[in-house]
């Protein structure tokens, strides 16, 4: 899966898990998801680079949508739409 870059995307929800390393930043990823009503977008802050391929990994398998990365000069701001009957695995 090729990285999609967008800016501008308005995200109902934000999570900082900035300084989080793995797996923890699925883990609150995946309870962020649950939270959200359908179609709400969240919005992932974090500067650990495995989340660019785990996040939208993770997206394909649960059927969540990944909306894309904005990089902003200490970290990534991952988008994530949820879904209407997404696994939320």
């Amino acid at each position: 899966m090729s990285l999609k870059f967008v800016d501008n995307v308005k995200a109902d929800v934000t999570s900082d898990i900035v300084y989080m390393m793995c797996p923890m930043h699925l883990l609150k990823l995946q309870e962020q998801v649950k939270e959200l009503e359908d179609g709400q977008v969240l919005e992932l802050l974090t500067d650990y680079d495995g989340a660019l391929e785990d996040v939208p990994a993770w997206c394909e398998q649960t059927g969540n949508d990944f909306l894309g990365i904005d990089e902003a000069e200490d970290y990534y701001k991952i988008y994530i739409r949820k879904a209407a009957n997404a696994a939320h695995a």
